[in-house]
């Protein structure tokens, strides 16, 4: 398989409204999509990234009505948000203390200096000082400065109770690297690497056998979705699983990008998802996210679909 690095990652939410505040007015994120779950149409989906949408800074939501998350292993534990520079941790502190938002203090983690906090909801988040690699895309109408907007996704750290079983999927199905490890309270964190490497390209698989089993919910992880290059790549990945046999989605058309899924043997929920064709294939880049978008098998339903989606907005 080619994979390059970390696609998006999806969560849940119980609060649409106060999601879209948090990501978009507290973290600065742009919603570059607002759309609705594929296979859940009375559920928004709503995809947070840099200005371009660009693959590799998604972070989405699902909104379901359920409760809040039971935590524990296997699942995915916490997200990274990559940001440039040690000076940027400290603006993010200092607002995260003015804005209420639960966090701890910055410590250096894996040889990076990082920021644990989390929203409103319990999401496990942590900002990632990434030495400023890669592209930086601003959003011009970002309530945060230009040099301290999050830049993309990376690393993203599950948990599973034995690693043996998902070593195998992720060096010899998968084609990731194990790099090195590091301790994370107190348990040991194995560093599995895709493509380059580096933030934007690791998953880290925390090992944790006296814990019970995680209980989705709001505050809680779906999937992860890695990043495949083109159509060519996508359909190899899919020949490699049904030659070996690996039960999966099957080829998903999801109009943005092209989808497959399938769960590593600890039962979380992967994705393989192509680069493009991207998020501006049904409207302009200048005013993505400022209406419903639908796929356009979903579009013969808009009015339907609209009259069951509840305001965004919250008013402050």
């Amino acid at each position: 398989m080619k994979l390059t690095g970390i696609h998006h990652l999806t969560a849940v939410t119980a609060d649409a409204a106060g999601n879209h505040d948090f990501y978009t007015r507290i973290l600065g994120m742009r919603l570059v999509k607002k759309t609705v779950n594929q296979d859940d149409v009375s559920a928004y989906h709503l995809f947070y990234a840099d200005a371009e949408g660009s693959p590799g800074t998604d972070l989405t939501f699902f909104d379901w009505p359920v409760g809040a998350e039971r935590r524990g292993t296997h699942s995915i534990v916490a997200t990274g948000l990559r940001v440039a520079g040690e000076e940027t941790l400290g603006w993010w502190k200092a607002r995260f203390e003015a804005e209420g938002v639960r966090h701890e203090d910055i410590r250096t983690l894996d040889g990076r200096r990082t920021l644990r906090f989390e929203d409103f909801e319990g999401q496990r988040l942590f900002l990632v000082d990434d030495g400023g690699a890669g592209p930086a895309r601003a959003w011009h109408k970002s309530p945060i400065p230009a040099e301290h907007q999050i830049r993309g996704l990376g690393p993203i750290v599950m948990s599973v109770p034995n690693l043996s079983p998902t070593d195998i999927v992720l060096t010899e199905i998968m084609a990731m690297r194990l790099e090195r490890d590091y301790a994370l309270d107190d348990r040991k964190v194995h560093v599995f690497a895709m493509g380059e490497g580096g933030a934007a390209a690791e998953l880290h698989v925390k090992v944790e056998p006296d814990l019970p089993p995680a209980r989705q919910g709001a505050g809680a992880v779906h999937h992860v979705a890695f990043r495949t290059p083109d159509d060519v790549t996508y359909q190899e990945c899919i020949a490699k699983l049904q030659a070996l046999r690996v039960p999966s989605s099957g080829p998903v058309d999801r109009f943005y990008f092209r989808s497959l899924y399938f769960r590593e043997p600890n039962g979380i929920l992967f994705e393989i998802a192509t680069d493009g064709p991207g998020f501006d294939a049904d409207e302009p880049k200048e005013t993505m996210g400022e209406r419903l978008a639908l796929p356009p098998f979903l579009e013969p339903r808009r009015a339907e679909i609209e009259a069951g989606l509840k305001p965004l907005f919250v008013k402050h």
